[in-house]
């Protein structure tokens, strides 16, 4: 992985595939997820991450080779799980750690995780990247299969 692509503005955040077998799929997500909200024309602000060094890339290995220095909330990992799923779940990972925050309350994992189908990225992505909502406003609101589809 390359290391600069971590120096991008930390409100736009990265979607890496780690799938190549499923190229019809990986451009369908993109436009999925490219794609404007209905109401209010929201899109989520993303950059896509397009390398086969990234193959099989898995969350303890992509935490693992982010820099120390990174200052972006999540990351999106389109793995073999996206794009064979008819819902097509985009991994979100948490790269927050909120452990020097001096509040009580129950912060989220560093790497934890949960899914998003992409007509709602644009919401997990705005809403995290710019800290207008937490984590857990998400991750409490998956279905049973752990995905999330949108608030109800």
């Amino acid at each position: 992985m390359n290391e600069q692509i971590w120096q991008k503005d930390a409100s736009v955040s990265l979607v890496i595939r780690s799938d190549f077998t499923h190229p019809q799929e990986w451009d369908e997500i993109q436009s999925a997820i490219a794609e404007p909200q209905t109401y209010d024309k929201f899109t989520a602000m993303v950059e896509f991450v397009d390398d086969l060094a990234d193959e099989g890339l898995t969350t303890p290995q992509l935490l693992e080779l982010m820099p120390s220095d990174v200052d972006h909330s999540v990351a999106f990992l389109v793995d073999s799980l996206t794009l064979t799923h008819p819902h097509r779940p985009i991994l979100v990972i948490n790269l927050y750690d909120g452990s020097e925050d001096e509040d009580d309350g129950e912060e989220p994992q560093y790497g934890a995780t949960f899914r998003v189908v992409p007509s709602e990225m644009w919401s997990v992505q705005n809403n995290l990247a710019l800290s207008n909502m937490d984590w857990n406003d998400f991750a409490e609101s998956v279905d049973d299969d752990g995905i999330f589809r949108g608030f109800r």
